[in-house]
């Protein structure tokens, strides 16, 4: 939880001094800010991986949660009734309700540390499916580079052998024509080098893929029940 960043919202300043002291005595302890309902307004915008909503002034709990990203995961420490919470369970399905009793620090500490670590969790999880999607981006730029790779050496080809025809004439051509039908020439050089490279890398990657299931196939026992 050491980089976990918690909202305190209360109006009472005893709840907020006591729960940030107990979360200062933890290993890794978070980072915590304590704000009264006058104040939320100004930092409602802020997102903060877990809101410990405690007593409040009447009429501003709803207010609140109301303000709220349904997303938010929130631990209420406050009264409510039944219905209340049914209607609060409703629009955000990670809030979890706290009843202030005697050990009530110490049941809020538990549940807050796993309700942090579910969000590290769908964090972690929502990076790699983003990885995973650029990764297969990625893949199909190569795999349509590789069919294309035969057409564009066709039109290097092409592109070289023109050159090389105009260039064994340099007298029927001005300065100028020659100078840029040589840069022609040498940058269709420097774009097959690439394409070559590109090749050599595509091969690489080929026997580095297919490595493991040759040495699984190794692995396994032959007919006989001895090793290959």
């Amino acid at each position: 939880m050491r980089n976990a960043n918690i909202l305190i919202l209360t109006d009472e300043a005893e709840f907020g001094r006591l729960l940030g002291t107990c979360w200062q005595t933890e290993r890794q302890a978070p980072g915590i800010t304590v704000l009264g309902s006058d104040l939320w307004s100004e930092h409602e915008e802020i997102d903060h991986e877990l809101v410990v909503v405690g007593p409040l002034r009447e009429g501003k709990s709803a207010e609140i949660l109301k303000s709220l990203a349904p997303a938010t995961a929130v631990i209420l420490c406050a009264p409510a009734d039944s219905r209340e919470l049914s209607q609060l369970r409703s629009r955000y399905p990670r809030l979890v309700h706290i009843p202030l009793r005697e050990d009530w620090t110490q049941t809020l500490l538990l549940v807050a540390g796993e309700s942090l670590r579910r969000t590290e969790a769908q964090r972690a999880a929502r990076q790699a499916e983003n990885k995973a999607a650029r990764n297969e981006h990625h893949a199909t730029l190569g795999r349509y580079m590789m069919d294309m790779k035969h057409s564009v050496n066709n039109a290097l080809t092409s592109m070289l052998g023109n050159a090389e025809l105009l260039l064994l004439e340099p007298g029927q051509l001005s300065s100028q024509s020659l100078a840029q039908i040589k840069t022609i020439h040498n940058m269709a050089l420097r774009i097959n080098e690439i394409m070559q490279r590109f090749s050599s890398l595509s091969s690489e990657m080929q026997e580095v893929e297919t490595a493991p299931s040759l040495a699984e196939n190794q692995d396994e026992p032959t007919p006989t029940g001895t090793r290959r």
